[in-house]
């Protein structure tokens, strides 16, 4: 039990009202500290506090130390007077204002981005002390806010000297020696699926038909090949840990000539690969499956439209292949058009057919066993030459789509099971059972629309929640019901422990098949070599915490990619001020309501002060807000109308008002 007095030790997370709350997993409960009470401490500041009497709270917490600072840089713009420079942070999360002298600016002007050194917070001040160290340019210009994106969590955009020659000193050859080391399947057809702007291929398929069994290779890009331990192109990789994906570009986690180069399955060149290859019967049960270094030589290169209108056509035969609606859309216009190449072309063809068939049947038994369907819909900006937002697309998964996850998972599952089988350390993708919690509150809360889960034994707990999914799936409240079923899952890490992997059903699972953009896969695939020569063990420790680093690593470049999304969402809604839409209440926070446009996906705040006609107070537990006066309320999954308000494109937020029908 906690009591008043009590000295506890955590992390601090902060609102945007300055107010925070005491994290820590030793404690059965978040300590809400009220901004008066956080004694210059920061967001994810490591502190001490003691717990007071709470106002409206049986118990609250005051700071009393802080043992470490999470960081001391920040990204934010200055704003300049003639008596006084201030620097405001871009992040929501500080809701304090630094005081820079002027001769701690280098230079910098009004209304630019920059990065300031936190130097000293003197006691009974309210601004701490700050100095410019680095200007990003100007405050609203397109290239200035996504580097201040990636400068906020400490991505780096560009590579040094050292890294970009020495990935340039890779020799592009494959000896024959190279080759005799390895399985040679350049004679087996094979091809990649990828999205049509991809300029990657790290992954490809072929496929053989064996006394009536399909015979599936799944080909990664041999990227620990080329990417030797303890080089400066290594340590690089391994401190960036992943790629970034950001709305107008990536930040590949390794340079152009091995990402795009080297490792990339492009069609018709000899390229090394580390290969899974699963003999699968009839009914889509693996039978006998292989690891190990490979050489292939690519057939084909598939866009996912294209090899979309190959399932989608009525067979495989020369006049339906070659019928105008398809021949433009499945990519092999050249080779349907002329007669000497439309073998190649069929048998292309009859593969994506096939493994669509297998790659369906393995889907439906993934849901049998416990795997969780949550197709997140995802959006897509259409960019002008400039790349403003002039356009929202909603990203639909089709059979294309997911027969190349079906793959995937399939490799990355076996490999899993592989090494783990032995005993043998690991690093493993795992994600935990669901918050005993929140499952309970989202479970009565979903009574209210007329759906329910059952929440008795991990097997029901699956099994409706997919019901749930497939029974909101078209209908106003399906984005919010599935938000919520996120949100009672755990997060996903990377580990040498192997609780399994909750959202897929899967008790083994690692990631394989990405070494060009996660780093986890890189040390995947030298275990696996190192297991299947049977070399030396690596140390347990030293994995585990490189998979620490790693988690930490990606968790850091998703909240970069989502405030890219936030930032263009602004921009694109700009555009819209003043404008009327229909949204749903998709978030109740202490401080306001969050509100989703169906329309064009993005989502903005109304305030609970900026509400008329009452005063308004938020029930977070019950997900709803409620009028003082009149009982009113607002709950999670309401369509509502809005007004765009405002937009914040350095704190990347919108605003939105009511409109009380």
């Amino acid at each position: 039990m906690i009591k008043i007095g009590d000295i506890l030790d955590g992390k601090l997370s902060m609102n945007a009202s300055g107010s925070a709350y005491l994290v820590s997993t030793d404690l059965p409960k978040d300590i809400y500290i009220h901004k008066s009470n956080t004694n210059h401490a920061l967001h994810l500041d490591s502190v001490k506090i003691e717990v007071i009497p709470g106002d409206g709270r049986s118990l609250e917490g005051k700071v009393i130390e802080i043992v470490e600072r999470f960081r001391t840089e920040f990204v934010g713009m200055l704003q300049i007077s003639d008596k006084h420079v201030f620097f405001i942070p871009d992040s929501n999360k500080l809701s304090v204002d630094f005081f820079v002298p002027k001769n701690k600016m280098m230079k910098a002007t009004d209304g630019q981005k920059v990065i300031v050194r936190l130097v000293e917070w003197r006691e009974g001040a309210k601004n701490p002390n700050g100095e410019v160290v680095r200007i990003l340019g100007n405050a609203g210009e397109h290239e200035t806010e996504i580097h201040s994106i990636l400068e906020e969590y400490g991505l780096p955009y560009d590579f040094e000297e050292d890294v970009i020659a020495e990935a340039d000193a890779i020799s592009t050859e494959i000896t024959q020696k190279e080759i005799d080391k390895r399985r040679d399947m350049r004679n087996v057809l094979t091809f990649t699926i990828d999205p049509a702007d991809a300029k990657d291929f790290d992954d490809a398929l072929s496929i053989e038909w064996i006394d009536g069994e399909i015979v599936v290779g799944i080909h990664i890009a041999d990227v620990s090949h080329y990417l030797r331990p303890d080089t400066e192109l290594d340590k690089e990789a391994y401190a960036r840990g992943t790629s970034v994906y950001l709305v107008d570009r990536c930040v590949p986690m390794l340079p152009e000539n091995l990402s795009n180069g080297l490792c990339s399955l492009r069609p018709n060149e000899d390229k090394l690969c580390f290969s899974t290859i699963f003999r699968i019967n009839k009914q889509g049960k693996v039978v006998d499956e292989w690891f190990g270094k490979t050489v292939i030589n690519s057939n084909h290169r598939f866009s996912y439209e294209e090899a979309q209108a190959i399932i989608e056509a009525a067979s495989c035969k020369k006049d339906d292949l070659c019928n105008e609606e398809v021949i433009d859309k499945c990519g092999l216009k050249e080779k349907l058009t002329d007669e000497s190449k439309w073998f190649e072309a069929n048998a292309l063809a009859e593969s994506i057919k096939a493994l669509d068939r297998y790659a369906k049947m393995m889907r439906k038994e993934r849901f049998k066993q416990g795997s969780i369907s949550l197709d997140k819909q995802e959006i897509k900006f259409k960019l002008d030459e400039n790349n403003k937002p002039v356009g929202i697309i909603f990203k639909v998964g089709k059979d294309s789509n997911k027969l190349i996850e079906e793959f995937m998972l399939l490799a990355n599952r076996h490999v899993a099971e592989f090494v783990n089988s032995k005993g043998l350390p690991m690093v493993n993708r795992a994600h935990e059972k669901p918050n005993e919690e929140k499952l309970e509150r989202l479970k009565e809360f979903i009574k209210e629309f007329g759906y329910e889960i059952r929440t008795q034994n991990p097997t029901e707990i699956t099994s409706t929640l997919n019901q749930l999914l497939l029974d909101v799936k078209g209908k106003a409240e399906a984005n919010m019901v599935e938000n919520l079923v996120v949100r009672t899952m755990q997060k996903a890490t990377y580990t040498t422990k192997n609780p399994g992997h909750y959202g897929l059903g899967f008790e083994n699972y690692a990631h394989f098949t990405s070494p060009i953009r996660r780093y986890p896969d890189v040390i995947v695939h030298r275990l696996l070599n190192r297991y299947l020569e049977e070399k030396t063990i690596p140390k347990l420790e030293k994995l585990e915490g490189r998979c620490l680093h790693l988690s930490e690593r990606e968790k850091k470049a998703q909240k970069a990619e989502r405030d890219s999304i936030k930032y263009m969402q602004c921009i694109y809604m700009a555009e819209h001020l003043g404008k009327v839409f229909k949204g749903v209440v998709s978030s109740i926070q202490d401080y306001g309501v969050f509100v989703e446009i169906p329309e064009n996906g993005c989502e903005g705040m109304i305030r609970l002060s900026d509400i008329n006609g009452d005063t308004w107070s938020a029930d977070t537990n019950n997900y709803c807000i409620k009028g003082y006066n009149t009982g009113d309320k607002i709950r999670l999954g309401d369509e509502v109308h809005v007004i765009v308000s405002g937009v914040d494109i350095e704190k990347k937020n919108i605003n939105l008002s009511l409109i009380r029908l």
